[in-house]
């Protein structure tokens, strides 16, 4: 064998080796640091602790919330559960897919398991029986919406940014999108998923991805006073909440960004077929079509078929049938290699 083989097969071999380390995070050293769980006042709180990487969720850190966020739950003297993020710029800006999609090349199981496991907690968050409550600060994409929209209160700021921008990675809008996407108003749902349109501050409110909105400044205080109830029901923590909200002013008459596209929206993304969806963009030939013509040309083709399959489907399942058949497939996506970084 050449010797420039046997150098790219030690380079394959330490490449893999690599991101096999960083899937495996659960045994490094750092690992604990990456995700904070603490027992503060009434609560359980959940903090995301990877500001660098804008608080991207890794294996590591889904293993240590799930069975944290299960004990909680089962704790008489935790009644509610608060998610955030650190560093001002994100909540968390989605999964780890670079590690994902590699580990997928290397044919290994750990990227089986991590797509598993992420849905398993997915769906723990939306049994959870205790109140949940996601300050989504900042940026909340793909796995960061799936830690957050399961949950029973979510609390949006003005530095809110939502998107699920997984069709321009050859992926689809998993996490449950396959459920609270087409259950969005209307057909927004759909638009939101094929041309990972974006949704900024109160909008994020608006679109019905959160159910409060309240001043960024405000959020530490707001969270000091839901620790501070004394064994609280759900309609306590709702009536904090509540009043946080009502206080906002930021934006409060601004209309919401897509308000004017909406019934368009709804009469474009009702075709059955994604062919018929661009045809129709293109006869329409206003500027706001072209714009989302161009946005949607720029996903990958297969995508973006899966992805209208799979809110159609999801439509009409229940949340464990929709990541069932999102698990199935992200498996697919994996075996296809499409994903790239």
């Amino acid at each position: 064998m050449r010797l420039w083989e046997l150098a790219a097969r030690f380079n394959s071999f330490k490449r893999t080796n690599v991101i096999l380390q960083h899937l495996r995070m659960s045994n490094h050293t750092d690992a604990a640091g990456e995700v904070l769980l603490e027992r503060k006042g009434c609560a359980g709180v959940i903090t995301l602790n990877r500001p660098k990487f804008l608080n991207a969720l890794n294996f590591s850190m889904v293993r240590q919330i799930y069975p944290q966020l299960k004990k909680w739950e089962q704790d008489p003297e935790t009644f509610l559960i608060i998610i955030k993020g650190v560093g001002g710029k994100a909540f968390c800006a989605g999964g780890d897919i670079r590690a994902i999609s590699e580990a997928a090349k290397a044919n290994q199981k750990l990227a089986q398991e991590f797509f598993r496991e992420e849905y398993i907690l997915n769906n723990a968050i939306d049994s959870c029986q205790k109140p949940y409550v996601a300050l989504i600060n900042g940026i909340t994409m793909g796995g960061g919406v799936g830690l957050s929209i399961h949950g029973q209160f979510r609390v949006a700021t003005e530095k809110s940014l939502f998107a699920m921008p997984e069709t321009a990675i050859g992926l689809f809008p998993d996490v449950g999108g396959g459920y609270f996407l087409p259950r969005l108003q209307g057909k927004l749902g759909y638009f939101l998923a094929l041309t990972g349109f974006r949704l900024k501050g109160r909008d994020v409110y608006t679109a019905g991805i959160a159910t409060h909105f309240v001043d960024s400044e405000k959020l530490s205080m707001l969270e000091a006073d839901l620790l501070a109830l004394k064994s609280p029901s759900k309609e306590n923590i709702a009536d904090v909440l509540d009043t946080y909200h009502t206080k906002s002013k930021i934006d409060q008459n601004k209309p919401f960004i897509l308000e004017e596209h909406l019934d368009k929206i709804n009469s474009w993304f009702s075709a059955n077929s994604v062919e018929q969806i661009i045809d129709i963009l293109q006869q329409d030939g206003s500027s706001f079509a072209l714009e989302q013509l161009k946005a949607i040309n720029k996903m990958s083709p297969t995508s973006l078929k899966i992805t209208l399959r799979q809110l159609m489907e999801g439509s009409s399942k229940t949340l464990q049938e929709v990541l069932t058949m999102e698990y199935r497939l992200s498996q697919a996506c994996m075996m296809w290699k499409r994903i790239e970084e």
